[in-house]
């Protein structure tokens, strides 16, 4: 029986990603692991593995792989580079119809592909199998704590993509010298999570919402906020979880109290359109108003942040928000301002451990659905287009595809 080849694609999208959806290591697994497979890998210059280190572990490296059946990437596919009647995984940044994007599902529907996009991968309860969170989390924690000294002149850090990966990451937390500054995190998630292993890294103690509010400490903390510590029902009455995700609108924001003793704020938590913002232009504002440094890791331009007004580069990685007049300006150019870190592409700063994480998630989650039995629907969950057509579930897509205004959002 002739194998079916499964390419792990170059990346083709600028500014250029390092990350790949296996590592040379993982790629051999495959093989090893689910008979009749073989990977090959697209010759590049640019990802964290170099094409040796593929060659070494028995994975073939081509300039090309139109012959592969399944073509796995990282982020999305520049609409040149796509390949007619191929099954592709990436990120697709289109399922909140992302205007940027539209013309890449428009060639995805025109290219007979079929789409399996890694954001809708999910279980029977919906909770996704495969994501680089935990890395966004890691960096963002680490570039807030690295704002915050070069802002105030404090300490001087690496920048995360200096280091070879995560354990040469950690040899930097030794140099934070910290006041005893408050530092609020949002969040219950891998990304949270993530930015609590860089906290508690750098020694930084944990306490709870109440004694964060209330209380004063000789040394830096950071608290964990829920959905519940900063959104209270209208009207009055309890929070209740499934409510909240069900019918944000019905709730509105309390976190001013938390911005008042607060000194920076690592925002994790997703954040619904519907749902109440963190803060206002006009809270911002007020002497009371604590906060200096953002990490934005959710970076959602315009969204629950006013501060966040455009993303951010890697290179580039911070700027200033004059709240007064509601703009950009030169990073650490006014002490009134609010120094900004949003970058949106986070997990590529940990190239090498970004990729390996995800990559264990892909071969233990999603490999068995895709090249066995998927009984459970996780492949056909997250697929988005196949046939040329958009699949029942993401057919709210169509009026965006054409270019009409959707009702769906």
């Amino acid at each position: 029986m002739e194998k079916v080849k499964l390419g792990i694609i170059r990346e083709g999208k600028v500014p250029v990603d390092k990350r790949v959806p296996f590592t040379p290591v993982q790629a051999r697994e495959v093989m090893d692991t689910f008979d009749n497979i073989e990977v090959i890998c697209q010759s590049s210059g640019i990802r964290c593995f170099q094409d040796d280190e593929y060659l070494h572990n028995g994975v073939r490296v081509e300039p090309e792989v139109s012959s592969c059946d399944i073509l796995m990437g990282v982020k999305e596919v520049p609409l040149d580079q796509l390949i007619s009647e191929k099954t592709y995984f990436f990120f697709s940044h289109t399922i909140k119809e992302q205007p940027y994007n539209r013309k890449l599902l428009q060639a995805i529907l025109e290219k007979n592909i079929r789409l399996i996009d890694y954001e809708v991968l999910t279980d029977a309860d919906g909770t996704r199998i495969v994501a680089f969170g935990r890395y966004a989390g890691i960096v963002g924690a680490y570039n807030g704590i690295w704002t915050f000294g070069k802002r105030y002149n404090l300490f001087h850090l690496r920048r995360a993509h200096e280091c070879f990966d995560l354990e040469d990451l950690k040899t930097e937390y030794k140099k934070v010298s910290l006041p005893p500054v408050k530092i609020v995190v949002t969040g219950g998630g891998r990304v949270s999570k993530g930015a609590m292993e860089v906290l508690n890294g750098m020694g930084i103690r944990k306490v709870s919402p109440a004694e964060f509010l209330t209380e004063r400490f000789e040394s830096a903390v950071y608290c964990q906020l829920n959905s519940r510590d900063y959104n209270t029902p209208k009207g009055g009455g309890e929070f209740v979880r499934g409510d909240f995700y069900k019918n944000p609108e019905h709730y509105e924001g309390d976190f001013l109290k938390y911005a008042r003793v607060s000194d920076i704020l690592i925002a994790g938590a997703y954040w619904d359109p519907r749902a109440p913002v963190l803060f206002r232009r006009e809270d911002v504002m007020k002497p009371d108003f604590k906060i200096r440094v953002i990490a934005d890791i959710t970076c959602d331009i315009e969204g629950s942040i006013p501060s966040t007004k455009r993303p951010c580069t890697i290179d580039e990685p911070i700027y200033d928000y004059n709240p007064s007049e509601d703009k950009v300006e030169t990073p650490l150019s006014d002490e009134g301002n609010i120094t900004v870190m949003a970058v949106d592409n986070l997990p590529c700063e940990l190239p090498r451990n970004a990729s390996g994480d995800f990559g264990r998630e892909l071969i233990d989650n999603v490999l068995p659905h895709l090249l066995g039995d998927d009984s459970e629907n996780v492949i056909k969950r997250a697929t988005i287009a196949e046939n040329g057509r958009l699949t029942e579930r993401y057919s709210y897509l169509q009026n965006y595809v054409e270019g009409k205004l959707s009702n769906q959002l």
